[in-house]
């Protein structure tokens, strides 16, 4: 997949959207994870990992050619009382089922998880995996209405986290973390509580996510570590007149666990 370029800097779009309103779109987000994680072993990849696709309470973010036509990484927003439960309730549910409660809790003023976060080795080294995505997450959240968001780390993204604003919730697991024997991870349940404010979120973070809500397309010449792209955002979500915060919150149900762990449904952020 070749990747334009404009004086010597990688050229994308990051663009945001409701799963259910753009299936093609999804369908690229689907072929793209699993290319990246068969890339680095992860065999286990069913079509069951994609119910997403059909959930009207899932949010997507791609970051993409200007074109359209190929996508070099994304993640997800899956808002809580959708067709499925979160992703970490069904990780986690299975070794301390106080997720469920926990979830349930929050939801009551919309909550939801930050996921699925993934980029191409064509783009990697740009920040496009980590934090330009994870500042999308947070700020599109206040269009969807939540008021908090939770999210399951891989160790290398704890830090990266925090920074935006999630703390770890010791109250679930050991502390807050989890491990999965067979896939050699500890993982790590965050909640960020205050989405509005942003009041846990470094100064570089907190104002560029305000930024990013104040303008929501826009061209932005983007640098981490050095190495600089442009960024083409498209951030505001098309169809929200048709998007029912309470009537999803309604949908709510505690969830339970079947006393199995599925790791092929561990989504990390």
């Amino acid at each position: 997949m070749e990747i334009q370029f404009n004086n010597g800097n990688p050229v994308v779009r990051l663009r945001a959207f409701r799963a259910v309103d753009d299936p093609r779109s999804c369908e690229l987000f689907v072929e793209g994870h699993k290319r990246v994680l068969t890339s680095i072993g992860v065999e286990k990849v069913t079509s069951s990992n994609n119910e997403w696709v059909h959930n009207p309470a899932a949010f997507v973010m791609i970051v993409e050619s200007l074109d359209k036509e190929h996508i070099y990484g994304g993640a997800r927003i899956h808002v809580a009382g959708g067709t499925e439960p979160l992703p970490i309730e069904q990780a986690t549910g299975a070794l301390d089922p106080s997720i469920y409660d926990l979830v349930y809790d929050f939801a009551q003023k919309g909550t939801g998880e930050g996921c699925g976060l993934w980029n191409s080795r064509e783009i990697a080294g740009y920040g496009i995996g980590s934090i330009f995505l994870t500042r999308v997450g947070v700020a599109m959240s206040t269009q969807i209405g939540l008021d908090s968001l939770f999210g399951l780390c891989a160790p290398y993204t704890v830090k990266m986290a925090q920074s935006v604003g999630y703390e770890i919730e010791e109250g679930i697991g050991n502390k807050g973390t989890f491990y999965y024997p067979k896939l050699d991870l500890v993982a790590t349940v965050l909640i960020l509580r205050d989405l509005q404010a942003l009041s846990t979120a470094d100064d570089e973070n907190k104002l560029a996510i305000q930024s990013l809500r104040q303008n929501l397309q826009g061209v932005r010449i983007e640098e981490l570590r050095k190495k600089k792209i442009e960024i083409h955002y498209d951030i505001e979500i098309p169809n929200m007149d048709k998007w029912d915060l309470q009537a999803t919150i309604a949908n709510l149900k505690k969830g339970s666990s079947n006393g199995a762990i599925d790791e092929s449904k561990i989504n990390l952020l």
